[in-house]
């Protein structure tokens, strides 16, 4: 065999140990029943460890409704509440460092967390109940929020430049698909460009799924 030859033969090999060293991309798989699992899949939590799990349609229906104990199934529906009441002293008196965070209830120990994104991931901060009651007073709305599963998502990134806030009831898998955005794209001290664009398109996104329950459908 020539030289030429040989060393196109090495290259040859070379090419092939490289690509078999490439990580191959596995499909998703139910973490359940182990079935492989379409990209817009259903997620449970696990409701002690707060832990969201991959499902497939069938195992997810299993765990719908109110009765899940040790799973629960986290809801599609995204709601834009209109008219929500909060004002700005009322949500500084929240003690919120920032513009940005969700609020669920645990079913376990009946509180109310308060977290928040930041490049670390999610801070948490605990609410007191008789707070996140006067909310509720106020926005009757919130009632109809299931615990563990949905959270009241609060947007006022833009309040200082003159933009409304925004006030959604979303799934809670949601709330964490924004705190792995904002931890995986934030650089420096301000964030930089890239995840403002980022969290801008997360809520144009969210804007455009939801449905709009306006002030008199609040009750």
């Amino acid at each position: 065999m020539k030289v030429q030859e040989l060393q196109a033969t090495g290259r040859s090999f070379e090419a092939l140990r490289q690509f078999a060293r490439r990580p191959v991309r596995r499909a998703e798989r139910c973490e359940l029943c182990s079935g492989e699992v379409f990209t817009d899949h259903p997620h449970l939590i696990e409701v002690t460890q707060r832990k969201l799990l991959c499902a497939c349609d069938a195992c997810a229906l299993l765990f719908s409704g109110p009765s899940g104990k040790k799973y629960k199934r986290v809801p599609r529906d995204i709601r834009l509440l209109e008219g929500f009441h909060l004002t700005d002293a009322e949500w500084d008196g929240l003690l919120i460092p920032i513009n940005l965070a969700f609020f669920f209830q645990n079913s376990l120990d009946l509180r109310v967390s308060a977290l928040y994104p930041s490049p670390a991931g999610a801070t948490e901060s605990l609410l007191p109940l008789q707070t996140w009651n006067w909310i509720v007073e106020t926005n009757p709305v919130l009632r109809r929020v299931e615990p563990d599963v949905e959270a009241l998502l609060v947007n006022r990134v833009g309040v200082s430049r003159g933009t409304p806030p925004e006030y959604y009831v979303v799934p809670i898998d949601a709330c964490y698909r924004l705190v792995g955005l904002i931890r995986t794209h934030w650089h420096g001290l301000s964030g930089g460009t890239e995840v403002w664009r980022q969290i801008g398109s997360f809520f144009t996104d969210l804007r455009a799924k939801a449905e709009t329950i306006t002030g008199d459908q609040h009750a």
